[in-house]
């Protein structure tokens, strides 16, 4: 299974999402700290959840990282997030 799958099972698995958008960007990066060849080093995640209500931002990056610690261990390198709770304004 790949990178951007196993990050994306596990942020629904955690935060039963009404919206999920995550995207290898690693591409964009070749030639800069972190990245391999194959990619799957650097993503974007954008996600609305229930689960961020009432959470600040970075509240809501820490829950992220949490879920995403062992991949944030081993192959990303780098992971962008744009979390919000549902009906907040703004989007990817």
């Amino acid at each position: 299974m790949r990178t951007k799958d196993h990050i994306t099972n596990k942020l629904r698995e955690a935060f039963a999402p009404e919206s999920l958008d995550v995207t290898d960007e690693s591409h964009l990066h070749e030639g800069h700290a972190g990245h391999r060849p194959g990619g799957e080093t650097h993503f974007r995640v954008y996600i609305v959840s229930p689960a961020f209500e009432g959470k600040s931002r970075i509240e809501r990056h820490r829950m992220i990282n949490a879920v995403l610690a062992a991949e944030l261990a081993d192959t990303v390198h780098a992971l962008a997030i744009k979390a919000q709770a549902p009906g907040e304004a703004g989007g990817a």
